[in-house]
Parts: C-alpha cells; structure tokens; sequence
C-alpha cells in the first residue's frame, strides 16, 4: 500500500530539512501567511532533492495572525492576492524544472471553503485561472470538494492525522487545548485507523467514517519532525510506503 503524506512548511520554522526525506508532498506558503521568495526556493531545492510533490499553500494576506483568522476583505481583493500567491509559487516550481502539483488553501480559508459556498467558489476559481491541470486539495464531503468536481478540477481528499475532529468532521478549533495531537503513538493509531478502516475517532469517542488520498501533519507542530520520521518507520513495518513516485 502507498499512502501520500504532506506537510505545510515555508512557514518560518526552518525544519523542512528534517521533514521532507519523510514525506510525499508538501505545501509551500507563498507569501499570504508566510513565506518569500528564499523561503520558497529553499523547499523547492529540498523537494526536487527528495522526490517531493509541491504544492501551493495560499491563504488571506494576514501575516500578524498567520492566515489563522477570517479577514475582513472584498472578495475581488481576496482573489487577486490568492491569484498572485499561487503564481509565484508556480513560476517559482517551474524554475526548478517540476510541476505545481497541488494547491492547497490555509487555515482559516482552508476552514471557511468547507462550509462557504463563495469562498469555496473563489478557490476554485483561483486554481482554474493560474494552474488548471493541479489537484485541489479539499476536505472530505466539503463545500469546496462539490464545486471542484462540478468544474472539473482534480481532486485529493485531505485528512488530518495530527488534529481531532468534531462530530460534523471540522477540525476542533486552535482554541480548544485538545485540538492537535501531540503523541506520536496516538497520531499513529488515528492515521492508521483512516487508512485502514476508512474510520476517525472524534473528539468526543465517536467512529465515524472518513476517507482520504492524503493525510497532512502541520510542519509548524513543535515535534513535527519526530512525528513524520516515528510514522515513516512505523508504516515500512506494516509495508504501508509513502508515496514518493517521479512525475
């Protein structure tokens, strides 16, 4: 079995080093929440170095509170700084001769096209106009996920092995002390039981299904490194491989 495991990183953290050798494709802040120019040829160099699909991860422009908050702009506004981050993102990857795999959107964007009819309408829009033939990364039985596929975008469902999640399949807020998963042990059962049994444990004990194509570990965790390096070893003993295939 093969299995896709991405990561955010351009983030300001400094330790795509230690997480790219152990994952299949990563999501590259571009300039919204995070990121510049260096930083994004920075993982570009390591993605090519370890075989790594690239991604964009654009989100509202708010640096002050990481992409992590609504922001109260136009959506003609937010359109045209989504559109600018992804193409730099784009023309950045073609310059190290891969392709823009994926485009991925970011906290609460990310959270907001699950449930937003318009804001799932404007991504869509974005990745149509600047980078057609990538996937779409989208929650599962999302907003944003029936609006793709209605426009005929291609699609990867994304499950979030580090978070818990509500019994509607949210994610728990931030704000909630029991929103990440920490312990390498439990990030190792909640992933394997979605793999395995197309299954998730919520917050309140509660199995519900859920199916994925790729599972992401937030690269801004404080042990993400030992995170993605404990479930890489643990998977090649259950002969589950991370996806690392040329395109």
């Amino acid at each position: 079995m093969n299995i896709d495991i991405n990561c955010d990183v351009g983030e300001g953290v400094g330790n795509e080093a230690q997480l790219l050798p152990f994952i299949s494709s990563c999501n590259i802040a571009c300039g919204g929440h995070a990121g510049d120019e260096k930083t994004i040829d920075k993982v570009l160099k390591l993605a090519k170095l370890y075989n790594v699909k690239v991604g964009a991860h654009p989100s509202f422009p708010d640096r002050e509170n990481f992409g992590r908050k609504v922001m109260d702009i136009s959506l003609s506004e937010l359109k045209k700084s989504l559109e600018v981050q992804v193409m730099v993102l784009k023309e950045r990857t073609e310059y190290y001769k891969k392709s823009l795999h994926h485009v991925k959107a970011h906290g609460a964007l990310y959270n907001l096209t699950a449930t937003d009819k318009k804001m799932a309408e404007l991504v869509v829009d974005v990745v149509l106009k600047c980078s057609p033939d990538s996937f779409l990364y989208v929650p599962y039985q999302s907003e944003i996920s029936e609006i793709a596929k209605q426009k005929g975008l291609q699609l990867r469902v994304e499950a979030f092995a580090d978070r818990n999640y509500n019994e509607d399949l949210t994610l728990v807020a931030r704000s909630n002390v029991q929103a990440l998963i920490h312990r390498k042990e439990e990030v190792f059962s909640h992933l394997l039981s979605m793999i395995e049994k197309n299954k998730v444990r919520t917050i309140t004990g509660k199995e519900l299904p859920i199916k994925a194509d790729t599972f992401c570990i937030h690269g801004d965790s404080k042990n993400a490194d030992v995170l993605v390096k404990y479930l890489f070893d643990e998977f090649k003993k259950l002969n589950i491989k991370i996806d690392k295939l040329i395109y």
